[in-house]
């Protein structure tokens, strides 16, 4: 009996470690934060809550897109993550198989696609597009980071976009997106090359052996990280525009946004400072803590949605 329980257990321990394995592969994290910022999209779009059938099929497509692609990735990157010793990858650890990367791919990226089809067209051709830009960074534009932040920075500002799309009814491809929505999504794009240019940083060393295209190579370490502040400080600047300006009414004079966007913009300022004074930052650390301040600020835009 003992040896039955123990080895139950053994099982049961590989399982749970091929689970976060598959977990850290996907990100599934960034699924959470992407829900929220289709929620947002689509509350400013029309001032309601989507139906539960549109919500499912608009996060699955958002979902099974994102954790296709971040599988891909790893895939492509593996040598580039073992030079820089990233070993909070699964694929660098050996928890899961490069195989298995594409497997997950060749399920999730299709389930993708497939759901967006069946939002609307609007959805399904920015789903189709972003998609297809995606396994072409993945793919080849790895090596040229300098174009690859930008792209990363869109995949985080879309999801507000995409939100905004599924509210319409209509067959035929229409985007007519309020201020609100244009500003967020901008607000996270900047925000996103900020932290895209930090890992630049923390992958220096390994990138440059690979031969990758990044701006540590051209501007240097030191610059870098200013450059990443700058993003970030703009980013901060901009998250007061809704809040004083009539022309976005669901967060105009809304203190609960307020409220809420100042605990980000602190948290952002925090990593600005750290950035700018300090010679060799925790950029580790401030890229996490970067995602925190992140998600406060999908819940200040959620909350000023709801409130305003």
């Amino acid at each position: 009996m003992d040896i039955i329980v123990l080895y139950g257990i053994i099982l049961f321990h590989g399982l749970m470690k091929t689970l976060k394995a598959i977990w850290e592969l996907m990100r599934l994290e960034h699924g959470v934060m992407i829900a929220i910022a289709i929620i947002v999209g689509a509350i400013i779009a029309k001032q309601e809550i989507p139906s539960l059938v549109t919500f499912i099929l608009t996060f699955g497509t958002a979902l099974f897109l994102e954790a296709s692609t971040f599988a891909l990735n790893d895939y492509f990157d593996i040598e580039i993550d073992k030079n820089n010793k990233r070993v909070d990858r699964p694929l660098v650890r050996g928890d899961l198989s490069p195989n298995s990367a594409l497997l997950i791919f060749f399920i999730c990226f299709p389930l993708g696609i497939l759901s967006a089809y069946f939002v609307n067209l609007t959805c399904f051709l920015i789903a189709l597009v972003t998609a297809g830009f995606a396994v072409v960074y993945d793919v080849w534009m790895k090596k040229i980071k300098l174009l690859g932040n930008f792209f990363i920075a869109y995949i985080m500002a879309i999801p507000f976009v995409f939100g905004g799309a599924m509210m319409l009814d209509v067959n035929a491809f229409a985007l007519n997106l309020s201020p609100a929505i244009i500003i967020i999504a901008l607000i996270a794009f900047l925000a996103g090359v900020g932290r895209e240019m930090m890992k630049d940083v923390m992958d220096f060393k390994g990138d440059k052996k690979l031969g990758v295209r990044s701006f540590p190579r051209y501007i240097g370490i030191r610059w870098s990280n200013a450059l990443a502040a700058v993003f970030y400080l703009i980013a901060i600047v901009l998250s007061f525009i809704p809040f004083l300006y009539p022309l976005y009414s669901l967060y105009y004079l809304n203190y609960y946004y307020l409220l809420v966007v100042v605990i980000t913009d602190v948290m952002l300022l925090f990593i600005v400072i750290q950035l700018l004074i300090k010679g060799d930052p925790d950029l580790s650390f401030h890229r996490k803590f970067s995602l925190f301040a992140l998600f406060f600020g999908l819940i200040a835009f959620l909350l000023g949605a709801f409130t305003g």
